[in-house]
């Protein structure tokens, strides 16, 4: 699951928040925070629940691409 500047997907879909059912929510879309260090360790950085942006691992997120105008939206929305 490579999230790169070419063709980055900056919200990924929730899939388990297994030891972190406070910080995730199943189901729930997350803004991605690209950090090529933090893949290269299989992990990415989303902003969670508290309103920051925390590491958790690759596996517990589905990137998804979505149109540019409603990309467009929800980050002014954030």
């Amino acid at each position: 699951m490579a999230i790169n500047a070419k063709n980055q997907s900056p919200f990924a879909v929730c899939i388990s928040n297994k030891d972190y059912p406070v910080s995730l929510e199943v189901g729930k879309l997350y803004q991605i925070i690209l950090d090529e260090a933090a893949e290269s360790h299989g992990y990415l950085r989303v902003i969670d629940e508290s309103g920051e942006d925390y590491g958790y691992s690759m596996d517990r997120f589905f990137p998804i691409q979505i149109p540019a105008a409603l990309q467009e939206a929800l980050l002014k929305a954030a």
